[in-house]
């Protein structure tokens, strides 16, 4: 179950880098009724990996790893969850405007989206890919028990 867990939590993170990724360039080319579409899904995606990861990744810790203690003192982990804050606060704004779009699509027009509006929001997407790597990096940091404070 261990490795199963460990998986998916990976798994998801690598959606949320992808789907991340694919938004961004989506969001470089003119948005047409398809491409709307096509972010608003993507980032129901995102969502519901971000929340698979939370969930897994809130279980590994509490049930199937090296246990709670462990991890509130390691220095990478609490880091890693600072940064996941941040990228789950920063990631709000993208998802307001592309709920926003909800009404305009199903009416078949396409969304009023700025170029400013667009570099912004590109803007947020490399911050928050920038984070999940660092993110990454956390978690080595903690597999290989660096910072651990106990």
């Amino acid at each position: 179950m261990n490795v199963l867990f460990a998986f998916i939590h990976h798994i998801a993170f690598v959606a949320i880098m992808l789907i991340l990724s694919a938004e961004m360039l989506t969001l470089k080319q003119p948005i047409t009724l398809a491409s709307a579409r096509k972010i608003q899904i993507y980032d129901a995606i995102y969502g519901a990996s971000a929340i698979l990861i939370l969930i897994i990744g809130s279980l590994r810790v509490m049930y199937f790893e090296k246990g709670a203690d462990y991890y509130m003192h390691s220095a990478p982990f609490i880091a890693k969850m600072i940064l996941f804050i941040i990228v789950g606060v920063i990631s709000i704004q993208p998802t307001i405007t592309f709920i926003k779009w909800g009404k305009s699509l199903k009416q078949g027009i396409v969304p009023d989206i700025s170029d400013a509006q667009k570099r912004k929001i590109r803007l947020i997407i490399h911050v928050e890919l920038t984070l999940l790597a660092l993110m990454i990096l956390c978690a080595v940091m903690m597999a290989k028990g660096i910072g651990y404070l106990g």
